[in-house]
């Protein structure tokens, strides 16, 4: 009996604990589950221009992109660099491309200036990058695509912040095999997780990198809840232009009336879509050949050249697709943003006319051709020209290496549900550096500081987006704010809706002009006249943006194609030229001391 009450007591006593535990825990307020991190897709087209979607204005289909932009925002006041190096150094790093130590693209970069920290060429150990930053906030981190920042080991992407890589070195590569596509490259470097790769025999560069890029997500999506940032740079649409032949044929016969019917078709659509304003004026380039002069058979033929451009466009929103197909069926889709841009505008480079038998020559010498009825294949080599180049980027001025609005503002969306889009168009004044701290601004990742990892690095010029998206704000730069740019001499300043422009000969007039790019983008009315404060103003701050940021000016007589030829071949058969060299001297020495020897 006493043994019972015993057991009794110390079960009433349990009994008692176990409700006041419980009452206590249902006191105690629940903590709130946290958010989950937003997974981010970055997408980096390769010399796109202004009106290559058909949410711009264009007359390809790109219903992947479309829908994004569908569901986000769209903006069409955002600028780039004017080459592609420079933009990727700001658009992963959040820092002027001179104080990244990318002034410009090492091919083009003249022997003068390259001992100068602001023209290596490569992303210098002074800036981190976004990719750094996240990683070490907990996220996975993915890159499959061209990189071309660096090819040292210490300078490949395995080395800024990327756990997993298939990265391209080079400024561009054949898009169907292992190969080099200027005589300036010995091969074409590729390289995964920072060792060299060869490519496989059924590669196409769009597929791959897309099929690469999911294969690192589902690799670690079983063990890991962790959020993932993907940096993903497309081959497309970079010299030479290449699609599958099922994406060209959709082109057939689309460009028969040529450049000029293109650009002022694309220009009309545009205005329709509120992406330019609606009485925006375009300039004509003298660079446009006359396409009513042409032979009916050299029509067809530069049709066919921009026909394989737009089917290389619809092959990359093609697989941009497959990537979204997949976020959507592994559940991950409604927590992530995209964000999708290009490097710079529509590339005017290569041969302007390419069915002719001194192209067909020089291009044999790399093992191209450029036949009719192959082009865009595997062998086959085509570039877009300056003609096309215009259309692509109607109905600005200039393209790609000048800084005209064609060479510097691209189309620019960004989408997800993390976003709550409340609006869908946005005119704000935007700039590549601005993708790196509104990265931050969504993962909720701080920027660094003055010092990082133990050594000074530089500071984060861009700024967050974010409240353009929310509608929050109607533009993030004041009318004080003001961002400088150089490339090889040529210089621009944006502040407020003006834009301070210097583009050098011989495309450009070697004149500096002010242009208020919001009303009118097309920079057909020159203002420095009638507005000459703000035109000196604006001239003083460019510059002091020049000696903040350590810009040099280009070499006299600089010009950046001879440039590249000459450092190709300086870098590639330096050996050669120096045995050459050496051989030179040797064979003189001996003459004189042969003519020595006899005069005595």
């Amino acid at each position: 009996m006493k043994s019972y009450s015993i057991m009794s007591f110390c079960a009433g006593l349990l009994c008692a604990l176990s409700a006041t535990s419980v009452l206590a825990a249902e006191a105690v307020p629940k903590a709130k589950p946290q958010p989950k991190r937003p997974n981010i897709v970055l997408i980096l087209a390769d010399d796109l221009g202004f009106t290559d979607l058909a949410s711009y204005g264009s007359e390809i289909n790109t219903p992947s992109l479309d829908a994004l932009a569908n569901e986000g925002i769209r903006f069409t006041n955002y600028h780039t660099a004017a080459n592609c190096a420079p933009a990727r150094a700001m658009l992963l790093t959040g820092v002027d491309n001179h104080r990244a130590g990318v002034a410009n693209i090492p091919e083009m970069t003249p022997p003068q200036q390259r001992h100068h920290p602001a023209y290596q060429g490569v992303l210098g150990d002074n800036v981190v990058t976004v990719a750094t930053l996240l990683e070490g906030a907990g996220y996975r981190t993915y890159m499959a695509g061209k990189w071309h920042l660096g090819q040292t080991q210490d300078k490949l992407p395995s080395r800024r912040g990327f756990q997993r890589t298939v990265a391209m070195g080079d400024s561009g590569a054949d898009n169907w095999e292992q190969k080099p596509y200027l005589p300036i490259y010995e091969k074409a470097n590729w390289y995964a997780d920072g060792e060299p790769i060869d490519l496989p025999d059924d590669f196409y560069s769009s597929e791959f990198l897309v099929d690469k890029m999911i294969g690192f997500i589902e690799s670690d999506r079983p063990q890991s809840e962790q959020p993932f940032f993907a940096y993903l740079p497309f081959m497309a649409v970079h010299m030479p232009v290449q699609a599958p032949q099922e994406f060209t044929d959709r082109y057939e016969g689309v460009y028969l009336n040529g450049w000029t019917a293109l650009r002022e078709a694309r220009r009309q659509r545009a205005i329709d879509l509120g992406i330019v304003p609606s009485d925006v004026a375009a300039v004509d380039m003298d660079t446009s050949r006359d396409w009513d002069a042409l032979s009916e058979e050299d029509k067809r033929f530069e049709a066919k050249r921009m026909a394989v451009y737009a089917g290389m466009v619809e092959a990359m929103d093609f697989h941009i697709g497959r990537l979204v197909t997949y976020l959507k069926d592994i559940g991950e889709f409604d927590n992530t943003v995209f964000i999708f841009t290009s490097d710079n505008g529509s590339e005017p480079s290569g041969p302007a006319v390419l069915n002719n038998v001194r192209t067909g020559m020089m291009l044999a010498r790399q093992d191209y051709t450029a036949d009719y009825d192959t082009l865009g294949l595997k062998g086959s080599y085509v570039n877009l020209g300056p003609s096309f180049a215009s259309a692509s980027a109607s109905p600005l001025a200039y393209y790609k290496f000048y800084v005209g609005e064609g060479g510097l503002r691209v189309p620019m969306i960004m989408a997800g549900k993390p976003l709550a889009v409340q609006q869908n168009l946005s005119n704000a004044f935007a700039y590549v550096a601005d993708i790196t701290p509104t990265i931050l601004a969504l993962t909720g990742v701080s920027a660094p500081d003055a010092r990082y990892a133990g050594k000074p690095v530089e500071q984060i010029m861009g700024k967050n987006l974010l409240p353009l998206a929310t509608a929050e704000l109607d533009r993030i730069y004041s009318d004080s704010d003001y961002v400088g740019y150089e490339l090889a001499g040529h210089g621009v300043l944006f502040q407020g809706d003006y834009k301070l422009v210097y583009n050098r000969a011989p495309v450009g007039d070697n004149t500096w002009r002010l242009f208020n790019i919001v009303a009118d983008p097309g920079e057909t009315r020159d203002l420095s006249a009638e507005q000459s404060g703000r035109f000196q103003a604006m001239l003083t701050l460019y510059e002091q943006y020049k000696l903040d940021n350590g810009v040099l000016d280009p070499p006299k007589g600089y010009n950046h194609q001879h440039q590249v030829v000459l450092n190709g071949l300086h870098d590639r058969f330096r050996a050669q030229l120096l045995l050459g060299l050496f051989m030179i001297v040797i064979a003189v020495v001996f003459i004189v001391i042969a003519k020595h020897h006899r005069s005595r």
